[in-house]
């Protein structure tokens, strides 16, 4: 029998992380490797010309262990290094923050924790929860103990939605879910399968002084499509979107655009 691997992007200090681990432990045996500090924004980067160091620091009766590098390190030292067996799942998350829309999703530690399970041949969920206005002041108040029930709320979500991966595998054709969710959802909160919104956003970072700049990001605030059906949009609506991703998918092209790019 395997065992659950969690990892995620805000780090050994999320608040989200042992509550997390308890309401998998319901399923399976349960096991952290996350990065030391918050490594947000990271994507699926791989430390290539540093060692990545790791030390065993477990949490409330919790087995985690705190790495050096990224999420997506952590979840390849989790399957291939740190221990003699293979997880079953990896669950990232659940992030401080939505992740939902395709800029966000390619930005994602969380989401790139769980690709780099996919790599590996392990079928991987990013979890994911937010509020859509003024996510400074949210994600400060959230962290505190005072908010440890509305982590224990959106683990137990997590819990559910994990339970319907473990019995019945990702869907045919998937490569992962992404789970996005309103802050306070529970398992009672309504749930829907959408697509991945082609939203992206403009300027990112701020000019500080000259040749020095800092990131300040502004939102989701360029459209590519309708946003019917997505992930974006049951944020707005305040219900579970339930994401089944398939990764890199080559896109058709037409038998003119063919012509020009093959030169003919």
């Amino acid at each position: 029998m395997g065992f659950i691997l969690v990892t995620n992007d805000d780090g050994y200090d999320s608040p989200s992380l042992v509550p997390l681990m308890q309401a998998l432990s319901a399923l399976a045996k349960v096991r952290a490797v996350v990065p030391a500090t918050e490594r947000s924004w990271i994507g699926k980067a791989i430390t290539r010309f540093e060692d990545v160091r790791v030390e065993r620091a477990d949490r409330e009766g919790c087995e985690i262990w705190r790495a050096s590098g990224f999420p997506a390190d952590c979840t390849q030292l989790g399957i291939h290094a740190l221990f003699d067996d293979r997880p079953e799942l990896v669950v990232s998350g659940i992030n401080v923050g939505f992740n939902h829309g395709l800029a966000f999703f390619c930005s994602s530690g969380t989401v790139g924790g769980a690709i780099e399970g996919w790599i590996s041949g392990v079928p991987s969920l990013a979890f994911s929860a937010g509020v859509l206005r003024d996510h400074e002041t949210w994600s400060a108040e959230s962290r505190p103990p005072e908010a440890r029930e509305g982590w224990v709320r959106a683990a137990a979500l997590a819990l559910d939605i994990t339970r319907v991966a473990k019995k019945h595998g990702l869907p045919s054709g998937v490569d992962l879910v992404s789970v996005n969710f309103p802050w306070g959802s529970g398992v009672e909160t309504p749930r829907e399968v959408t697509r991945l919104a082609r939203v992206g956003y403009d300027r990112v970072f701020q000019r500080r002084s000259e040749g020095v700049y800092f990131h300040e990001f502004g939102g989701l605030v360029r459209r590519e499509e309708r946003l019917r059906d997505t992930d974006v949009i049951a944020a707005q609506r305040g219900v579970v979107s339930i994401t089944p991703v398939r990764l890199a998918h080559t896109a058709d092209v037409s038998a003119d655009d063919r012509a020009a790019w093959e030169g003919r």
